[in-house]
């Protein structure tokens, strides 16, 4: 079998940030990294877990939510996949990033979805450490430029 698109990125030559993983159509697919991949430090299931909940539903319900198609977390554990309609711009994909991340740093309440009903895993969440965990990335967004997204940008390649 051929290599997917995200085993042909050198994981060691980039850190904390967003990247344009592969476009297929009219569907780009955004790496959300949170934690440099292979570093030693992950996040642990439960944060991953509140995180997805709130991002999910922030995206969703956001002014870019008709062009936001899924957000997932990744297996290894070091971040988000986002996917998008082509008609969303990478600077537009940045913004809604920051302000998901923004919104559940300053998040207090009930997650969405927190019931036997809504989830398959409802008792695994952790707020608390949800709210820490996206700070890192939302630091390094501050000042995110659109070529940024490009992972020859931080590897070189």
């Amino acid at each position: 079998m051929e290599k997917i698109a995200s085993f042909q990125v050198d994981h060691t030559k980039f850190g904390v940030g967003m990247y344009i993983s592969r476009i297929d159509g009219d569907i780009v697919t955004y790496d959300v990294r949170m934690v440099k991949p292979n570093g030693g430090t992950y996040i642990s299931n439960p944060s991953l877990h509140t995180i997805e909940h709130l991002f999910a539903t922030f995206a969703r319900n956001s002014r870019f939510g008709k062009s936001v198609i899924y957000v997932g977390p990744m297996g290894c554990r070091t971040g988000f996949y986002l996917l998008t309609r082509d008609d969303m711009s990478g600077g537009d994909a940045i913004t809604l990033v920051r302000e998901a991340f923004a919104f559940i740093a300053d998040f207090n309440g009930i997650i969405p979805g927190l019931s036997a009903v809504e989830c398959g895993n409802y008792l695994e969440h952790d707020l608390e450490s949800a709210k820490k965990d996206v700070l890192p990335l939302l630091g390094v967004l501050e000042n995110y430029k659109m070529e940024m997204l490009d992972y020859s940008f931080h590897t070189g390649e």
